[in-house]
This record gives structure tokens, sequence and C-alpha cells, in this order.
């Protein structure tokens, strides 16, 4: 046996005592646009505190209520639609009822302990710069003529299909214009009370535009209300439209038309009331309207024939959750920023308490 050991060693070009340096390598990625104007957070707003919603809203911030209790003062009703099943994850998000044991004589009987309020976000909806937009386009409007089929007002919520038959003018230089309906029937209306029959163009609308939507519930009736939301990832490429009674109605774009020629404000078509006021906030925060965050299985207080009365959230569908009163069973969708939900008509009422204090003398 050899009395000296061998050790072997990895074969290199390099001197046994001489460091390897390597060089870094950066590698840039251009992201797409969307992407980084997803990351820019939103204009600052005092009074909230920013936060990451699980709602998959990318700008939005938050504010939970304290107790308290505000009614409103009108009633709506909504044709009811399927009710969904929670998924996994809004099961997982569904508040648990919490125990409570009581210390002196050992009772470990379970207390259901009420829903905590909701968070209150106000949420940027669009990352493109036109779709923020509340300015009417300046385009060319199609003219009305004599022999034009389109919307026309028959009473306050009720628009029918017709025919223009004839134009006047008033001594003060207006226009009115004589409709003969498809369902008998005539009516002298102004321009604002009119609707183009055909479907209106992408580039025609923005929010707060005037329009003629579509009843479900019956052939040829069309309710009037104003654009509220274009498509986006957040609504599924929909367009809200709030109906004159408070109503919030996800469509599509062949199923509302524009009126041919909206007022200057389109809340002075409104009546005035609870509805009206709703809109003219709406309208002013866009696009970051006061919302509230709620989960599938949650129980709240919504105004309902006039009262404040209790409801489980059934199923949230973007902007809107569906609910179902405990009373009488009525299910109904409701706009998350409606001040018909208690929370959020508590919520207005501090902020607006907080703006007054606030404001300079």
């Amino acid at each position: 046996m050899s009395g000296s050991l061998c050790e072997s060693v990895p074969s290199t070009n390099e001197p046994p005592n001489k460091k390897v340096m390597r060089k870094a390598v950066v590698v840039l990625t251009r992201l797409p646009e969307y992407k980084v104007s997803a990351l820019l957070p939103p204009t600052p707003q005092q009074f909230y505190i920013e936060f990451d919603s699980h709602s998959g809203s990318d700008s939005d911030m938050q504010w939970e209520p304290e107790g308290g209790s505000s009614d409103s003062d009108f009633s709506v009703s909504q044709d009811k639609r399927k009710t969904g099943k929670p998924t996994k994850s809004e099961a997982k998000r569904t508040p648990a009822p919490k125990t409570s044991k009581n210390k002196d004589n050992g009772d470990t009987s379970i207390k259901k302990v009420t829903d905590p309020a909701p968070v209150i976000i106000s949420s940027a909806f669009s990352y493109v710069s036109n779709e923020t937009t509340k300015t009417r386009p300046s385009m060319p409007q199609e003219e009305v003529k004599v022999d034009m089929v389109v919307l026309a007002r028959r009473k306050p919520m009720r628009w029918q299909r017709g025919k223009i038959v004839e134009i006047l003018t008033r001594e003060c230089g207006r226009l009115k214009y004589k409709v003969s309906f498809e369902e008998k029937g005539r009516s002298l209306v102004s321009g604002h009370h009119i609707a183009y029959n055909n479907t209106p163009k992408l580039e025609q609308l923005y929010v707060g535009a005037r329009v003629a939507v579509a009843c479900h519930e019956h052939d040829n009736v069309f309710r009037p209300g104003i654009l509220a939301e274009l498509p986006s990832r957040k609504n599924r490429l929909r367009f809200l439209i709030f109906q004159d009674d408070h109503v919030p109605v996800y469509v599509g774009l062949p199923a509302f038309h524009l009126v041919c020629k909206p007022l200057e404000s389109v809340l002075d078509d409104l009546p005035d009331g609870a509805h009206k006021s709703f809109m003219n906030k709406y309208l002013t925060d866009w696009p970051y309207p006061h919302l509230t965050q709620y989960s599938v299985g949650q129980s709240l207080n919504a105004e309902f024939d006039g009262v404040q009365q209790k409801c489980m959230v059934q199923e949230v569908d973007s902007s809107l959750i569906l609910v179902v009163f405990q009373d009488n069973q009525h299910e109904e969708w409701i706009h998350r920023g409606s001040i018909r939900l208690q929370h959020m008509a508590r919520f207005l009422e501090l902020k607006e308490a907080k703006e007054r204090k606030d404001a300079p003398e």
C-alpha cells in the first residue's frame, strides 16, 4: 500500500486561489399601460384611509362607520334575479358567530354577535381617461325629423316607441314634437322627452348621459334614467343605469337609447327628492363614488316601504348587492352606495357634518 494519500481536485482553467467574478445582468420588462395605471394611487381625499380591497378595486379607500341610523324617505323595488350560491372565497369572508362564556356561572351558551359594520370605500372605476369623463362629447347629433321613429315619454316612468308626425315651433322659439305611438294615442313632448330609436355609438356615451332603458317586465316600455358606469373590468364590461325611480340596472349596449336633446343639467329632468340628491352627489364624486363593502351572508338594514328593515346579502355583483328582507322575503338589487342602506346614510351624515365643521367661516 502506498504511504501517500492523493486528493482529487476538480479541473479548472483558473488559478486555484483566484476568485471568479460574475457580472450582474438586469433585464427590464415593459409593463402594459393598464398595469402601470393600476399601480398609481387615486387622488388623495381627506376623511379616508387607503387600503387594498378584497373586491379587486385597485384604488380603493375605506371608512368604517360608527353606530347610528338614518331613514330614507322613499321606497323602490326591482324585479327579482336568480340568486347565486356563495363561492368558497365569499364564504370565507362571511364572519362566523362568536361565542361568549360567563365566568361566574360557567355558562357556555353561544350568542350571535352583531355583524361588523362594513367598510366604506371610494373606488376608482376606470383607468382610461375617456372612461371617467362626465362631459358630453362634442360631435354632430342626428337631426330629429318628421316620420322619424323615436321613443317618447307617455308618463313619467313610461316611454314608448312612436313616430314623429309634426314639429311645432312655439313663440319663444322652442320646438315641440307631436308623437303618434304604436300602441294608440298621441303626445306633444319636448326634445328632452324623446330618445333615438337606434343603438348609440360608444363614442357618444359618457357618465351622466340621459337615456331610456328597456323595461324587462313589459315589451315596448322604457324607463328614463342616467348612465352611471361605462364598461370596465370592474363591472364585467356592462353599463350601469340609474332609473328615475332609483332602481339600478346593469345592461348591454342594445338595451338603452340616448335622449335626443337632453337639458344642460340632466338633474333638472329629475323630480326633487332623495334620488335627485343622490344623483347629484354621485356625479360630483365620480369616478370615485362611495360604496359599502358587504360579504355574502352579511346582515344589514336597508330602507323598504319607508322604514329601515333587516335584510341579508344574497349576492354581490360589482356595484350592486342582491338582498332579501327578513320580514317578507322580498328580494331586490340595491346599489352599494345607495342612501337606502343605513350604513351609507350614516356615513354621508357624518361626512357632511365634518365638512361643515371644517368649512372656513
